[in-house]
């Protein structure tokens, strides 16, 4: 494992990347909430394209894996309901009231990277929708809390967990949250379960990308047929929110808020 530490300038740099990034976030939001059936995945993923274009930053998922036969082909992914990551826009795949749209997206800028994903409902959504929504957003805020240097990893996984598995969901194995800054991914990986006390210890000045990510019957996944998008395994609801964070002596930081 190859762990980095950031420097101060280049967390500084992170922070304006982040700042693109969560614009981004917004644009690409309020298109989906936008639609009554007539705006569709590929729209919300240009919105968040030309917002960073136009700040002068660069898209970190379209073309990634670098020399991949099959790289991503778009700024974001879109993913909605049962589809969990990796979502590819289309034009031809409308967003509906009712549906869980999740958007996830990565900045370069000056050289670095930056990730981030949100969940929003179009519309009111089931009540069912909008509890696991909310779980996995508040999920995310009680993890930041275990992030400062000298905890655990698993610190981090079972507070995540237990808040997740109390409410009635289940967190997603097999799709974790990652380092991030001079790459998309970076090590270590970081699940969102785990046993507090165990795993590598946080370091002052690494960068990493939290991303919870839920499902409503399950923690299982599978591969959809376009061999990128990530889908839960019994199918039901799935929600993702998630920050680039940079740890610090007492705490962390959202780069991405």
């Amino acid at each position: 494992m190859s762990i980095t530490i950031k420097t101060e300038q280049e967390i500084k740099d992170l922070r304006e990347g982040g700042k693109i990034l969560r614009e981004a976030l917004n644009v690409a939001k309020e298109k989906a909430l936008s639609s009554t059936g007539q705006v569709s995945t590929m729209d919300v993923n240009l919105a968040a394209e030309n917002l960073i274009l136009s700040r002068g930053g660069k898209p970190a998922f379209k073309g990634y894996p670098e020399g991949d036969p099959n790289p991503f082909p778009a700024t974001a992914c879109v993913s909605l309901n049962d589809e969990i990551v990796h979502g590819i826009p289309s034009k031809h795949r409308l967003i509906k009231p009712g549906d869980i749209v999740k958007i996830d997206v990565g900045v370069i800028w000056k050289g670095l990277f930056t990730d981030a994903a949100i969940s929003v409902i179009v519309g009111k959504g089931s009540e069912r929708a909008q509890k696991i929504v909310k779980v996995t957003r508040e999920c995310l805020e009680i993890g930041l809390k275990e992030i400062k240097a000298g905890k655990n990893l698993g610190d981090y996984g079972q507070a995540v967990e237990q808040f997740v598995t109390k409410k009635g969901f289940y967190v997603v194995e097999g799709l974790v949250g990652h380092g991030v800054g001079y790459e998309v991914h970076e090590d270590p990986q970081i699940p969102n379960y785990g046993r507090a006390g165990t795993g590598m210890k946080w370091r002052e000045g690494m960068v990493i990308a939290l991303e919870p990510m839920v499902n409503e019957f399950s923690s299982g996944i599978k591969l959809g047929s376009d061999q990128t998008t990530f889908l839960t395994r019994k199918g039901g609801l799935s929600a993702h929110f998630e920050n680039t964070v940079a740890i610090t002596k007492n705490g962390c930081e959202v780069l991405t808020r």
